[in-house]
């Protein structure tokens, strides 16, 4: 169980890694557009909403591995000052409920990302991209946050005894 807690880290981690590499993708293409539109008179209908199709993995690849760090907003007034069992408690408490939170996520966005597919759906603009890749990323990213959740919730006993 452990192995399987420590690859899924992996995994997040990686593709976090990967993914932040995105955002280097989305000043070029705003740059990109910058230019074109004001440099050279020729604005692109494309530019725009490929930087908005790409932010979208960049954001939710992130939340699986910043669970892991505990890098997400948190009221934390009673954990702030609980120790001991009851910090563990209400770590498990918060796993909990983000695990449920990316099931809940990933039952609702599942059937629209294969309907997406199945349809073949594009955005109607001028450029008019294929919208399934896209929306396929918030699914996978539910179902990551909450193996994710389930992994933590595995090692937080050894993050206990490391402590």
């Amino acid at each position: 169980m452990i192995l399987l807690a420590r690859s899924i880290t992996a995994l997040n981690r990686w593709l976090f890694e990967l993914a932040k590499w995105l955002i280097y993708a989305i000043v070029f293409l705003m740059l990109w557009e910058v230019l074109s539109r004001y440099a050279f008179g020729s604005p692109t209908s494309w530019a725009p909403e490929l930087a908005m199709l790409i932010f979208g993995p960049f954001f939710l690849l992130g939340g699986p591995h910043l669970l892991h760090l505990g890098g997400h907003v948190a009221v934390d007034i009673l954990s702030a000052k609980a120790t001991g069992q009851v910090a563990y408690v209400l770590r498990l408490v918060g796993l909990a409920l983000a695990a449920a939170f990316g099931a809940i996520l990933l039952w609702f966005s599942l059937p629209l990302a294969l309907q997406s597919f199945s349809y073949g759906e594009t955005s109607y603009s001028a450029w008019n991209p294929v919208l399934w890749p896209a929306k396929a990323f918030l699914p996978l990213s539910a179902l990551l946050l909450s193996l994710q959740a389930l992994a933590d919730a595995i090692l937080t006993p050894r993050m206990a005894e490391a402590a």
